[in-house]
């Protein structure tokens, strides 16, 4: 996945977070308590999906915090971006599986949609695993 499909995605995924927030907030569970617990729940869970997306991004701002540093020499600082990289690569079908439940929405680009794939080299698996970009998840 490319830098701007990446950033695209987590971008996207922010807005939806803060729109299912707003949408959570706007509940009024007055005496109901089924409400009370499923806005809390929610709530709950978008939280969680930032948590995500902060670690996802972690060790790549990191590294981009890293580059400002003067002392760094050359090599340091293509090592540390190359890590920075690296690390994004691995951590990032999450973000793909994040936002796939959106897959639906008006700004939901038709390229982000997980394809299911059957492994036969994996046997005892009933499920067929998704993937994204090339990549199995």
């Amino acid at each position: 996945m490319g830098r701007d499909d990446y950033a695209a995605r987590v971008e996207f995924l922010r807005a939806r977070l803060h729109e299912d927030e707003a949408a959570a907030n706007a509940l009024k569970p007055g005496k109901n308590q089924d409400v009370a617990k499923l806005q809390a729940r929610v709530l709950a869970d978008i939280e969680a999906k930032r948590r995500l997306v902060d670690w996802v991004e972690e060790i790549p701002r990191r590294a981009a915090e890293a580059e400002d540093n003067e002392g760094r020499v050359r090599w340091q600082k293509w090592a540390g971006t190359l890590y920075a990289e690296y690390s994004r690569d691995l951590r990032s079908p999450v973000i793909c599986q994040l936002v796939a439940a959106y897959d639906g929405h008006r700004d939901f680009h038709p390229a982000w949609r997980l394809v299911e794939v059957e492994h036969e080299d994996e046997p005892g698996e009933d499920k067929p695993r998704t993937r994204t970009q090339g990549r199995t998840v």
